[in-house]
């Protein structure tokens, strides 16, 4: 086995001994290789099971959290997905390979467009990535049948609530940012929305407003 298909099926036991055992989402995770989404210095460490950073002061989620999170979304190949935080790209990635189209926002322009780099050069033709603050969704293109929230709000935020469809799901890291979040995943109901926590996990804070960069 040469070294590339050995590391590849290293990534890929990794996800599983953390719990992610959705066959779509293994299949989207080694289909999208994580190595274009982590440049410079942290590179050689794109296919280790753990959070690097990346530019503006963000990180690239640790891949098995990233699989986690996509499996509790729960998404079908009739789903219009939001994605708040692109930061490296890699979760709308995945998701791309599940969903009808991915709608993805970032504060920085930076990042949006060193994503949007790497979905050309992948081919991925149904993601679509915006410059925009993300705690206040995507209005004009809602509402969505999941969002994916990859920064830590202090409550789920009540616009993204608005957007997501009837029988939708959110997924949305939540609690302080100096503290341990939990992990919540939000369904929607005619009469209200139900709200199961599934993990502990840490992430940057989802920050109103554009970035610098």
């Amino acid at each position: 086995m040469d070294a590339a298909a050995e590391r590849k099926m290293q990534f890929l036991y990794q996800l599983r001994s953390k719990g992610v055992t959705d066959k779509a989402v293994l299949l989207a995770m080694e289909k999208i290789d994580r190595g274009p989404f982590v440049q410079g210095l942290f590179a050689e460490r794109a296919y280790e099971d753990t959070p690097l950073p990346i530019a503006c002061g963000q990180t690239i989620s640790q891949p098995s959290v990233v699989g986690l999170m996509t499996q509790a979304l729960k998404v079908t190949p009739r789903d219009k997905v939001l994605e708040v935080g692109t930061g490296s790209g890699y979760q709308a990635a995945i998701l791309s390979c599940l969903a009808r189209r991915v709608y993805t926002a970032d504060r920085h322009r930076r990042l949006v467009h060193a994503a949007r780099a790497i979905f050309a050069e992948l081919d991925l033709v149904n993601i679509t990535a915006f410059t925009a603050d993300g705690s206040y969704g995507l209005k004009e293109q809602a509402p969505f049948d999941r969002i994916l929230v990859t920064a830590a709000a202090e409550d789920p935020p009540g616009p993204l609530l608005a957007q997501l469809k009837i029988g939708g799901i959110m997924v949305v890291p939540v609690g302080q940012s100096d503290a341990v979040q939990s992990l919540i995943r939000v369904t929607r109901h005619e009469r209200g929305f139900d709200y199961d926590e599934l993990r502990p996990v840490r992430f940057v804070p989802l920050l109103e407003g554009l970035g610098d960069t």
